[in-house]
């Protein structure tokens, strides 16, 4: 057996599991469905009650005159950005070189779209009013990711947002969100989902990221930009017969966790600190600003990962199920707060982290 696969085995046996809602299996749809009556129609083709429904309470949620429910945010963003392309008659975006267009979807928006991309700033820090004003050329929108994902899930300032919008509304750029993880930075921000996307032109959020739904995501803005984006879902083979499980799921776990986001960064607070005390581990960014944060070892992971597989075997709570390199002989690890934490015991949970810091100084200790 591989190291990766003991690392995956040893997690998915273990008694309790340190991040996100648990694990996704049939039961999720089942849940979602318990409380829906047989009778309830299927929407068919991106109509129907069941869509039309969700999407108005989309909109009004995120302050935006209209919302239109895809299978995927992949499919949702580059839509997005072509719509704004073809506004412009100009095929040229920016962004951060990590964002999810450039490194998840193999060129998606270049070979189907034919977008080029310009990158904002380094890889290894958030967007600054400074990168978007020394562009240097012309494009025809930007797009912000709320929280940067690859870099642990850190922020700009909500300021920041602030003055970049106001730049680009001046500038007549087009502001796109990627808010796959709108959700889980309005307690940091504390404001709300309106008041966030209130500075964008056009703002994605995923239905299945923070809050476990199924699949799905949200793509919204005013009724032209909506109307627009349909036409395209139907080009990209987006309306599907029908939708409604990933609707109704998505609006059952909407209900459930959307209000739960304050306690899951709460916990990611309390873990990241519990993995902070442990010996020659870091989190990025120390102090989570969201549910979600990178867990860091000064070490290659074919050193770290036989420690994890060891401290879930015998702790019996799955820290996680992967470690990835990132490069100069150091790995990492993406930790996600959600449902479970608050299933494990306290006392279990201290002397996990107290094993895995002796364990940390056994092996790398001087």
């Amino acid at each position: 057996m591989t190291e990766l696969n003991r690392l995956q085995s040893a997690f998915k046996q273990s008694t309790y599991q340190l991040s996100n809602h648990g694990t996704r299996n049939t039961g999720v749809l089942k849940k979602a469905f318990e409380a829906v009556a047989d009778e309830t129609e299927s929407d068919l083709y991106g109509t129907g009650q069941v869509i039309e429904e969700f999407q108005e309470k989309m909109a009004a949620f995120l302050g935006k005159e209209a919302a239109v429910f895809f299978p995927s945010g992949t499919m949702a963003q580059q839509i997005a950005l072509r719509i704004w392309c073809d506004d412009k008659g100009l095929k040229k975006v920016a962004y951060h070189p990590l964002s999810h267009l450039e490194i998840h979807e193999e060129d998606g928006l270049k070979e189907l779209h034919g977008i080029e991309a310009v990158y904002l700033t380094d890889p290894d820090r958030v967007v600054e009013l400074k990168d978007v004003e020394a562009l240097g050329q012309e494009v025809s929108a930007v797009l912000l990711e709320l929280p940067q994902r690859e870099i642990g899930g850190q922020l700009p300032s909500f300021e920041t947002l602030e003055q970049i919008s106001r730049h680009c509304r001046d500038e007549k750029i087009k502001l796109h969100l990627d808010g796959a993880r709108l959700l889980e930075v309005l307690p940091y921000y504390e404001k709300s989902a309106a008041q966030i996307c209130s500075l964008f032109d056009s703002v994605y959020i995923s239905l299945y990221k923070g809050i476990g739904g199924i699949a799905g995501a949200i793509l919204a803005g005013d009724e032209a930009f909506t109307k627009q984006s349909k036409v395209w879902k139907r080009r990209h083979g987006g309306d599907l017969i029908s939708l409604y499980p990933y609707i109704v799921s998505a609006d059952y776990y909407f209900g459930e966790r959307s209000g739960k986001m304050g306690q899951y960064l709460e916990a990611a607070k309390q873990v990241a600190a519990l993995f902070n005390s442990c010996y020659g581990i870091s989190t990025l960014p120390k102090v989570p600003v969201s549910n979600m944060f990178h867990v860091r070892f000064a070490h290659p992971k074919e050193e770290i990962e036989p420690v994890i597989v060891e401290l879930q075997q015998e702790a019996g709570i799955g820290i996680t199920s992967y470690v990835k390199e990132s490069g100069s002989g150091s790995c990492y690890f993406e930790v996600h707060m959600g449902d479970q934490y608050e299933e494990i015991p306290e006392d279990l949970i201290a002397e996990a982290f107290k094993s895995l810091d002796q364990k940390m100084i056994e092996r790398f200790g001087k």
